[in-house]
């Protein structure tokens, strides 16, 4: 039992949070490249980013696996961002920094989406049951190559009209 729930029933609501924050990452990801701030949008991206990353050390483990050190470096990203957003309110520099970190936050949760397709997916865990082949390496520089370009973009037209 994890929070007075099943295993079964704690993963499944782990996976949910998990997507609820790729979909709304992708839609704050969006705005960004349009110089809008969604507030709603992005506030339910910021919130089940956050328990998406808390709540993976919930699960029974021994030791610190790599899992961990990612939910770390994005628990770290997400504080920088909501800081950013939140309390500096995006002025300065402090709008790039917010743009940095909720897509690098973004990314972390695609990256580990990745990983766990490649193990849970047969067609995908046939072709790199090890994610060490080079199906898996080539998956994951696609994604990072494209998250570096995205956040690139993203960070030289983010200039939102705040009120």
């Amino acid at each position: 039992m994890i929070l007075g729930m099943s295993l079964s029933t704690f993963t499944q609501l782990h996976v949910a949070l998990s997507l609820i924050g790729i979909l709304t990452g992708f839609m704050v990801l969006a705005g960004l490249l349009r110089s809008r701030v969604g507030g709603g949008v992005t506030a339910t991206f910021l919130v089940t980013t956050i328990l998406t990353s808390a709540t993976g050390f919930l699960f029974p483990v021994m030791g610190i696996l790599p899992s961990h050190i990612v939910g770390i470096i994005s628990l770290v990203a997400l504080a920088i961002a909501v800081f950013a957003l939140y309390s500096r309110r995006l002025t300065g520099s402090w709008r790039w920094i917010y743009t940095a970190a909720a897509i690098f936050a973004l990314y972390l949760n695609v990256f580990v989406l990745v990983v766990q397709a490649f193990l849970k997916v047969p067609a995908l865990h046939a072709i790199a049951p090890t994610q060490s082949d080079p199906a898996f390496g080539v998956t994951q520089l696609v994604v990072l190559v494209l998250f570096g370009w995205l956040g690139v973009r993203a960070a030289r037209s983010f200039r939102p009209v705040l009120a």
